[in-house]
């Protein structure tokens, strides 16, 4: 196997790290990079001490809420700002740094990034929210889409990732 790049260094660890996710709708996975060096990971998921949502069922899907909507009904925190949050716990500072996502941030998670002074969100899949991608065009946040070949995909993580795609979020 040829060696990997940067991007696709980091972005696999990002998709290792959403295999964490105990989330029901869609596992997501987060590292923030600088100087080529991990400063924090995160996954979705809810706050540490709390009951997982694969045993407590999920108040979005029992409630038929489409993917994008109504964010404050979820028990979970998502990667992004998981990470963010690791970061700040452990005193990284991740400004000036490049994240990488496996779906393309929401507009919660799209402002923590901008005011946290990430220099760069680079993400494998889209997510639809159409303010989140407006604001990281009038913050000037540098976007980029990865792309990730499902046989990348399957060659990583073989049957494993569809556990990644079992539902939306």
């Amino acid at each position: 196997m040829q060696r990997p790049t940067w991007d696709e260094y980091f972005m696999k660890m990002a998709y290792l790290a959403a295999t964490r996710s105990n989330c029901t709708r869609r596992k997501v996975g987060a590292v923030i990079v600088k100087d080529r060096k991990i400063v924090s990971t995160g996954y979705n998921g809810p706050p540490k001490g709390s009951m997982h949502c694969d045993e407590s069922g999920c108040l979005r899907e029992q409630l038929n809420i489409p993917s994008g909507e109504r964010h404050e009904l979820c028990r979970g925190l998502h990667a992004e700002q998981n990470a963010i949050i690791q970061a700040a716990v452990f005193g990284t500072v991740i400004s000036g740094s490049v994240i990488y996502v496996t779906t393309h941030p929401c507009v919660v998670c799209s402002k923590m990034l901008i005011n946290a002074e990430v220099n760069e969100i680079i993400f494998a899949e889209g997510y639809p929210d159409e303010l989140s991608e407006l604001m990281l065009i009038e913050s000037g946040l540098k976007t980029r889409q990865f792309d990730i070949s499902q046989d990348f995909k399957n060659i990583l993580f073989g049957e494993n990732i569809l556990l990644l795609r079992e539902g939306e979020d």
